[in-house]
């Protein structure tokens, strides 16, 4: 045991009693062995930290931290990477359920890659598997294009081992943008990345989810119409700017170019020039999805085109607003 690398499992918590003592059960049953928790509490109103504080005092690999006002889900884990010692980080929800041989697999196969993740499937409130895998919703990517990363994701931090050399590249996370999103288009720069098919983790999904991959809040969505469109669009626009400004760019033409195009769309009725870009590099920019041609010819329309819809042909409330931030 003494030459196997230690593995930090960053663990973030806010209010997470109900599930929180299940998960770092699974932690704490492990097969590999040299590890170290970091558990990091952002101002729990609840049960939470005494939950951690009990499991500290029973087991001397597992430390706890509070932090002293909230800081939020993205610092809360950039304030926990800066506690790791591990050469491999482990990035640990407060209420999945992980798989015996979770640390052990992915240590084994992450080589001489940035980070390795792995598949996952759902569970819902009550520990039930329903029926649906991570790989069910995303084609899995390995290899070293950042690429697929520009528009669409399909690695989740719960799944990753990541190198601890990594975090100097991606630090610090810009609020409003998703760690584990960032971490792969970082390493895709930087290196390569790589997966396992095998299952390791049950994943929660529920309302109250930092991410809600079976979109199981659809309906409040829907009600907010156009609203919610709008937003989803300036967050795709700040998502491009925020690649964009990435100093390790492996192909930073290619990323200006997709980002003026996208941009173009925003004050006219057509997108002709993007549409023809996104078929051009159909295959690498949608990697994820098991898109079809035809899928693509709604980029045709810039959202002039939509507010037009949204105003005048199907009118509500919400309509599609400015699109400056």
């Amino acid at each position: 045991m003494e030459n196997l690398p230690l593995v930090s499992i960053a663990l973030c918590t806010y209010n997470g009693e109900k599930y929180l003592s299940q998960q770092i059960d699974t932690l704490l049953a492990q097969t590999y062995h040299n590890l170290e928790i970091i558990a990091v509490d952002d101002c729990s109103s609840d049960n939470t930290h005494n939950i951690l504080l009990n499991y500290a005092k029973k087991y001397p690999g597992f430390t706890v931290y509070r932090n002293e006002i909230n800081v939020g889900f993205l610092r809360n884990f950039e304030t926990a990477l800066g506690y790791c010692k591990g050469e491999y980080i482990s990035f640990c929800d407060q209420d999945d359920l992980w798989h015996p041989n979770k640390v052990e697999l992915t240590v084994a196969a992450i080589k001489d890659s940035q980070f390795v993740y792995h598949d996952s499937e759902f569970i819902d409130d009550d520990n039930n598997l329903m029926g649906k895998k991570m790989s069910d919703i995303f084609k899995f990517y390995r290899g070293d294009r950042p690429e697929p990363f520009l528009l669409d994701n399909c690695v989740s931090g719960h799944a990753m081992l990541v190198r601890r050399d990594l975090i100097k590249h991606a630090l610090p996370f810009k609020k409003g943008f998703y760690h584990d999103w960032w971490l792969a288009y970082v390493a895709t720069n930087v290196g390569k990345i790589d997966f396992i098919p095998d299952c390791l983790v049950q994943y929660r999904q529920h309302k109250g989810s930092n991410t809600d991959l079976l979109d199981l809040s659809k309906v409040e969505k829907r009600k907010l119409g156009a609203a919610s469109i709008t937003k989803k669009l300036l967050n795709e626009k700040r998502w491009l700017e925020h690649c964009l400004s990435y100093q390790e760019n492996k192909n930073p033409e290619f990323v200006k170019t997709l980002y003026q195009l996208y941009i173009g769309r925003f004050n006219s009725f057509t997108a002709i020039s993007f549409y023809l870009f996104l078929k051009k590099h159909a295959d690498v920019l949608f990697f994820f999805q098991n898109w079809k041609k035809k899928a693509l010819y709604k980029y045709i329309w810039g959202y002039k085109a939509k507010n037009y819809w949204y105003s005048y042909v199907r009118p509500n409330k919400d309509k599609i607003l400015k699109l400056e931030d």
